[in-house]
């Protein structure tokens, strides 16, 4: 039996046309179903469902022998015991900093200085503010991010932004845009070991997928370049 992992949302979304592509279809609807184990139309295949901060942990572990987890949660986790040998290009996003309209933040990052941070990308963070000469003071949160600048709790904030519209919602305004995330494939080392024909050939059929959907789209691009006036 292959575990795969993933998380609810848009990386299980936007995974399971790769998986389709692979000749794997998850049966049941994590939205509907509180089922965390699914099964797929192979009966050697079948789906665990954790949260995305899990996704590294379950594979280093042995908990899943293949699961798809975006960059930010890969750094932060520290790569460990995991083989990376896809980049999907789902579920892209970005890691920025924000904080409230009126916060002067040129002034607050100015070499030497020291900011109060609420993120849960610690590492991410801290990275990035020690390449500025900037000391920071963590709060490390989970969830409601964007209510610590509001509540004085922080300076700024390090979260995920897709489109902004959260941020532009709750009067807060993105000033630094650290890096891009999109989510890739992991493998437990161990498992590709033992495991490597079967591994291989799902790795192997995701790899197709992308260059499928890459052509598709290069086509779309083209065909909409010509009819465009």
């Amino acid at each position: 039996m292959i575990t795969l992992a993933l998380s609810k949302g848009r990386i299980f979304d936007e995974t399971r046309p790769l998986l389709a592509a692979a000749g794997i279809e998850v049966q049941g609807d994590p939205d509907r179903s509180r089922k965390l184990i699914l099964p797929t139309n192979r009966p050697d295949v079948r789906v665990v469902l954790v949260r995305a901060t899990d996704v590294p942990t379950y594979v280093q572990y042995g908990g899943a022998d293949i699961g798809v987890a975006g960059k930010d949660q890969l750094i932060e986790h520290g790569g460990q015991g995991l083989y990376q040998p896809l980049d999907l290009g789902i579920a892209r996003c970005r890691v920025s900093v924000a904080v409230r309209q009126d916060f002067d933040y040129a002034l607050a990052v100015r070499q030497g200085a020291r900011l109060k941070l609420a993120t849960k990308y610690s590492n991410i963070a801290r990275d990035f503010f020690a390449g500025k000469g900037v000391h920071v003071d963590m709060v490390k949160l989970y969830g409601s991010m964007e209510l610590a600048p509001l509540t004085g709790l922080a300076d700024a904030i390090v979260d995920l932004v897709s489109s902004g519209n959260t941020l532009r919602a709750n009067q807060l305004l993105e000033v630094e845009r650290i890096m891009d995330i999109s989510a890739c494939l992991v493998v437990n080392q161990a498992a590709l070991k033992l495991r490597q024909a079967a591994l291989r050939q799902i790795i192997d059929a995701f790899a197709a997928a992308l260059v499928t959907t890459a052509a598709t789209a290069g086509q779309s691009r083209a065909a909409t370049s010509q009819e465009a006036p």
